[in-house]
């Protein structure tokens, strides 16, 4: 009987033996894994949330039922619940499924700490971590990387700070993840300083902390600095990868500097990289803004996928090097082929029809807004709109479009984009109008009385331009009695700020 017994265990030893021996065999020989073996199956719940995914419907049919159940006390499943929620960008719901948690754990927390900073949700992030707080658990540097990403987010230094300070009460200074974070939030909140320390004092660089670096300071307007550290990152030996190549190409379009944006390229090209959306939208950007336009419908026409944004920096290369033609043709295949055209779209569009005199087709472009794509005209594209009915003389019809405005709409920058319009034109009787109003609702605005004196002097009022002047210096705090040269190149071409927006949209 016992030797019967004693090889039945000998059968069963070898029979598992031969289930194991199945599952680690290389090159996956068997579908099975050790993992199959020793894992619990999932429950039918669990596998009804797996099948829901991401969609809040699915979610919510398959939470009436986990309640019906009597498993809504189940910890694995609201965790995994709460997060396909925050996946599903549906936050307010995974923030009260949350408060049904009577006792959460860490885990739980954590889940939806980084949940919600992971989908873009950083206030709901800050919430979670007071909460947490409040709970008396201990954060770990899993939970800081996520909220101070979030700070990140909301460019919130000072309370970046006080976590950052709560870092090293819990002995998280030296984790390299928390330090790549806090280098971000420096550097985009424009303290380089302190950035530069905390990167200067990690124990190994990380790829993640050389980028924050790159793109804080391109971001924060210092280009020249952004490329310096690109350098530096090179010679010590870190090879960039596709987010470092964004950041520096975006350096080099602010400079013009194509001869670096080129060699960036042909590195690109060298390592085989995919030139997905955000690269190939940078490089679109670059050759455009130094003036290759070739070269970016080349980048444009190599990718294999295109978003709105890739669509509207081709536009924009265009317009703003003096193809309108192209830029309408273009715009012409995004509406027949291409992503539905956003609002930042449009401001590119109309600008190409200022640049190019192409007023049927930017009037067409302007009421297509509402009337095929439901979008709400801004006072970007009114500017544009002024701008560029004033270009081509129809200084009547800009003038009368301003006034059936609401006076919420017509904001100054319209009125300026008139008057330069006047000026460009040589009519002084509507240019002091226009001048003149713009000194009733903006008459702290010393550029408006030098448009208003360069008016008069086309006039040849001289007596005028002296009066002008002296009011001009009499301003409370004005020191300057000559705008910048870059403050008078803007109000030359009044689309020129929101230009430069489109440009830092990618």
């Amino acid at each position: 009987m016992e030797g019967e017994k004693g090889e039945k265990m000998r059968d069963k030893a070898m029979e598992w033996k031969k289930h194991a021996e199945e599952a680690t065999a290389p090159n996956g020989s068997s579908s099975k894994n050790l993992d199959d073996l020793v894992k619990p199956p999932k429950s039918p719940a669990y596998r009804a949330l797996l099948k829901a995914g991401p969609n809040l419907k699915p979610l919510q049919q398959v939470h009436a039922h986990i309640v019906a159940s009597g498993s809504h006390r189940s910890r694995s499943l609201l965790t995994k619940l709460i997060t396909l929620a925050c996946e599903a960008g549906s936050i307010l719901y995974a923030h009260n499924l949350f408060l049904s948690v009577p006792h959460p754990d860490s885990f739980l927390f954590n889940s939806v700490i980084n949940f919600s900073s992971k989908f873009g949700f950083p206030q709901y992030t800050l919430s979670f971590y007071r909460s947490m707080l409040g709970f008396r658990m201990p954060p770990s540097s899993y939970t800081f990387t996520s909220v101070i990403k979030a700070c990140s987010d909301l460019s919130a230094l000072k309370l970046g700070q006080g976590v950052h300070s709560h870092v090293f009460v819990c002995g998280c200074g030296s984790e390299r993840f928390v330090q790549a974070a806090l280098v971000s939030l420096y550097a985009k909140c424009g303290e380089f300083g302190v950035a530069r320390k905390v990167f200067d004092e990690m124990p190994e660089r990380t790829l993640v902390g050389w980028n924050s670096m790159i793109s804080g300071y391109e971001q924060n307007g210092f280009p020249k600095e952004a490329i310096e550290v690109f350098k530096e990152m090179r010679e010590s030996g870190v090879e960039p990868d596709s987010t470092g190549f964004v950041n520096v190409l975006a350096a080099c379009s602010r400079l013009e500097n194509d001869g670096l944006g080129c060699a960036v390229h042909d590195e690109v090209v060298r390592r085989g990289l995919e030139i997905n959306v955000p690269l190939g939208t940078s490089l679109i950007n670059m050759y455009a803004r130094c003036g290759d336009v070739r070269k970016a419908r080349e980048v444009f026409e190599c990718m294999d996928e295109r978003n709105v944004i890739t669509w509207t920096a081709m536009i924009l290369g265009y317009a703003t090097n003096g193809y309108g033609s192209q830029a309408m043709e273009l715009f012409g295949e995004m509406r027949a082929h291409g992503p539905r055209p956003n609002t930042v779209t449009f401001v590119a569009v109309l600008t190409a029809c200022a640049h190019a005199g192409l007023v049927k087709e930017g009037r067409q472009a302007y009421a297509s807004m509402r009337q095929e794509y439901g979008l709400v005209p801004g006072v970007e594209h009114r500017v544009c709109l002024v701008d560029m009915l004033g270009r081509s003389g129809l200084l009547d019809e800009a003038y009368q479009f301003i006034k059936e405005l609401s006076p919420e709409e017509a904001a100054p920058p319209l009125w300026t984009a008139m008057l330069g319009a006047c000026k460009m034109h040589k009519n002084t009787d509507l240019g002091v109008t226009v001048a003149e109003h713009l000194l009733e609702v903006e008459p702290e605005n010393p550029g408006h009385y030098v448009m208003l004196s360069n008016i008069y002097a086309l006039a040849g009022r001289m007596d005028r331009v002296e009066k002008v002047v002296r009011t001009l210096l009499e301003l409370k705090n004005f020191v300057r009695t000559l705008l910048p040269e870059e403050l008078q190149d803007r109000r030359s071409n009044p689309c020129s700020i929101h230009l430069e927006a489109l440009r830092k949209f990618s």
